[in-house]
């Protein structure tokens, strides 16, 4: 069952054209990485589906809805910087922001918004910590911290930016484990990422973007060296070749 649909999307920023004609579709139980180069508009994609940037042209649907329609069931899971780790908060209560679309403002947490953090704190291995000030995390916890906050939300779409950067081997194993059980369930999942070698060790399917769709298909699809040049917008990189275990 296809969950997310994008067709001839474009988009402007600032007057500068970012996307154009992207066509994507990710179905449920299926995890699909995104990449391309910095500035290719990978994060932008990320923030349209959100419908946090408008677009020019094109339709997005989640789940048949338009992506405002469709807020309550798409988790986020931002790049690290992009959280305030000195607010001070336990864990549990940074997990339960993820749901705050559902409560609504001023509202205090029912017994169903309760089980679902519980449940989500479970899944990212983080029940031990949930009393913890996020604050006093590590890296790697603090990653398992913004996923069980998508989570929360038990989403249909899951959308990861660079979910992998800067994280430990341990903790890249349990997040490794825990989308691949997602998707089993259902969910859809797209993840930008420049971890070229995992992205083809982990994903179904690899779309290369670069304003727009240069390819799509399954790793095993995608060995031809000349398809990755094209997406990076280079003639030659021995760098990006051997990533890929692939000669020219």
């Amino acid at each position: 069952m296809t969950v997310l649909q994008v067709t001839n999307l474009a988009v402007e920023l600032a007057g500068r054209q970012v996307l154009h004609d992207v066509d994507l579709q990710v179905d449920g139980s299926e995890q699909v990485g995104l990449i391309g180069p910095n500035g290719a508009g990978k994060t932008t994609l990320l923030r349209s589906l959100l419908g946090l940037i408008p677009v020019r042209a094109g339709t997005i649907t989640i789940d048949g809805k338009t992506p405002t329609q469709a807020r309550g069931t798409i988790g986020y899971v931002p790049q690290r910087h992009e959280f305030v780790w000195d607010y001070p908060v336990q864990v549990r209560t940074a997990v339960m922001t993820g749901r705050t679309h559902r409560i609504g403002w001023l509202r205090r947490p029912g017994a169903a918004d309760q089980q679902a953090v519980a449940e989500a704190l479970q899944r990212a291995d983080l029940t031990d910590l949930a009393t913890r000030p996020i604050g006093e995390l590590s890296g790697g916890q603090r990653q398992r911290v913004l996923v069980a906050r998508a989570l929360a939300l038990r989403p249909k779409l899951l959308l990861l930016d660079e979910p992998f950067t800067g994280l430990d081997v341990p903790t890249q194993e349990i997040l490794t484990r825990l989308f691949r059980d997602l998707t089993a369930e259902g969910t859809a999942i797209l993840m930008t990422t420049h971890d070229l070698p995992a992205a083809a060790d982990t994903c179904h399917r690899l779309c290369l973007l670069n304003q727009t769709v240069v390819a799509d298909g399954s790793p095993d699809e995608l060995r031809d060296p000349a398809v990755w040049l094209r997406a990076f917008g280079v003639a030659r990189s021995e760098q990006l070749l051997h990533s890929l275990g692939v000669t020219r």
